[in-house]
């Protein structure tokens, strides 16, 4: 059984190692909104809202998700019995459209917490039976196809198994081609160009497709 008493909202404001440029602009720092959920026993657990600072990956934002918790969201799960975090959903659901963001951010605690209620990995909770998983990493645009390249090779080295390349015109085909030659036929890479391109960019299109992109 699950019992919310408190919800906490805290932000902070993680610098990043190296700035991250992706074809919308250049972060440097990340915001990012966790939520602390907190049992009618003292038992508490974190969650994070993965809503970004601006409306270019989806509507919601960091800024949305500090209005839509306390007033829509938390309201539907505090003080509530639930009996297991299955049952979070339905409720956050219920005549309550989109902001799916700043709902799965409370859902997540409830489920981190029925976690920590149970003395079970959350992992275990969810039925998960590996102990590892392969990962995969994003890299920024860098300056050149060389320096993209270089990246991913440590990247490769230090493991990640998926490198996905950040993309944008005039900065596209040689670099995903200079990565798969770094990398190899067998390499698994992506580009992610977070909508840069339209229909004029077909022959682009056309272009990265010679390179076995996943």
């Amino acid at each position: 059984m699950i019992q919310v008493d408190q919800i906490v909202l805290r932000e902070i404001h993680l610098p990043l190692v190296e700035p991250f440029q992706i074809s919308s602009g250049t972060t440097t720092e990340r915001r990012i909104l966790l939520i602390e959920a907190i049992d009618r026993s003292g038992a508490s657990a974190w969650a994070e809202c993965v809503a970004g600072e601006m409306p270019n990956y989806s509507p919601e934002t960091i800024d949305l998700a500090w209005l839509m918790i306390p007033q829509w969201v938390a309201p539907r799960v505090l003080g509530r019995k639930f009996g297991s975090a299955r049952d979070v959903q339905s409720a956050l659901d219920n005549d309550f459209r989109g902001h799916n963001m700043s709902k799965a951010a409370v859902e997540m605690a409830l489920w981190a917490l029925e976690a920590e209620l149970r003395g079970v990995s959350l992992s275990k909770l969810l039925g998960g039976t590996r102990e590892k998983i392969p990962t995969g990493i994003s890299l920024g645009i860098q300056k050149d196809p060389a320096a993209i390249a270089a990246r991913a090779l440590v990247a490769h080295k230090e493991g990640y198994r998926k490198i996905k390349v950040k993309i944008k015109p005039g900065k596209d085909v040689a670099y995903i081609r200079a990565v798969r030659e770094a990398l190899g036929p067998e390499g698994h890479v992506m580009a992610d160009a977070n909508n840069a391109y339209t229909l004029d960019d077909l022959p682009v299109m056309k272009a990265l497709d010679d390179f076995g992109l996943i």
